[in-house]
């Protein structure tokens, strides 16, 4: 598979999202874990998670417990992988969800997340969601502590806007080296945030790159284009999505949620896809 860079670390192009196997309509935990091997088998090197993927109440970190468990049984060597969790995003249980953007809070996350990954560092952490109680640098200040503790090798935000963005690499005295942001075909409205991190050599990785759980299977339905390119090369269209999103800029890196083996195999295919400039213009401008 093709590859990108994070931060200092060179990680598959197309990486696993694994929301999906952990909150509403969540697959029996054995296509859990086939799911994350069949993405390891395929080369996948980047595994998104968060403490906050999960469904009930009494459940936090249902799904850093469950990748936990898919790179333990997996029977390749896993020391290559990237695992990127987040914090500050909570999920009483109820179907809402709420931020706790609060130092105290985000060191709590920390420390519990490293115990449900089992390690000594977690690999890339990033503040999930803005509090607005909560200063922002005060929030992304508390990813510095962990980075000078070495509770975290590299840290990120999510949800943020081109303010944030520079505030954060501010804070982090130049070290934040990816920001995760909604990007697809359905919402584009992240394109600013996508240019400022290719101007600053910043990771920029896509979540819900296919639309959203739900939706993603309906993208070629949507979106003529993508079905007539995804035609045209006998592919899916959500494989003409993927492939379009990593010609936006080098540093983009989709990470598909997938609940299903079939699903992420045919979504690291997306990194092999070649369209032409004509197909790219037409799918930009659809």
């Amino acid at each position: 598979m093709h590859t990108r860079t994070l931060g200092d670390v060179t990680v598959s192009a197309i990486g696993l999202g694994g929301m999906p196997m952990s909150i509403e309509g969540r697959p029996q935990r054995e296509r859990s874990l086939a799911t994350i091997h069949a993405a390891l088998d395929a080369g996948v090197t980047l595994i998104d998670t968060a403490d906050a993927y999960h469904l009930h109440a009494d459940e936090v970190g249902h799904n850093e417990s469950l990748i936990a468990e898919g790179l333990r049984t997996w029977g390749g060597d896993t020391s290559g992988v990237l695992v990127a969790t987040k914090g500050g995003h909570l999920r009483p249980g109820d179907g809402t969800w709420t931020v706790d953007g609060s130092p105290a809070h985000l060191r709590r996350a920390v420390e519990d997340s490293l115990r449900r990954l089992g390690v000594e560092a977690i690999g890339l952490y990033q503040f999930h969601r803005p509090d607005p109680r909560v200063p922002y640098a005060d929030s992304v200040g508390v990813l510095a502590e962990l980075l000078d503790a070495g509770k975290i090798r590299m840290a990120g935000i999510s949800n943020a806007n081109p303010e944030r963005i520079r505030l954060a690499q501010e804070v982090l005295g130049g070290r934040l080296v990816s920001v995760q942001n909604q990007y697809s075909p359905a919402f584009r409205s992240s394109q600013p945030e996508l240019d400022l991190c290719a101007s600053l050599g910043i990771a920029f990785l896509p979540w819900s790159p296919l639309g959203g759980i739900g939706r993603a299977g309906s993208l070629g339905a949507r979106y003529e284009a993508f079905r007539r390119v995804a035609a045209a090369h006998d592919v899916s269209p959500q494989q003409v999505a993927l492939a379009w999103e990593l010609s936006r800029s080098p540093v983009v890196i989709p990470i598909p949620g997938a609940s299903r083996p079939s699903s992420i195999e045919d979504s690291v295919l997306a990194a092999d896809l070649q369209l032409t400039p004509e197909e790219l213009a037409a799918l930009t401008a659809s």
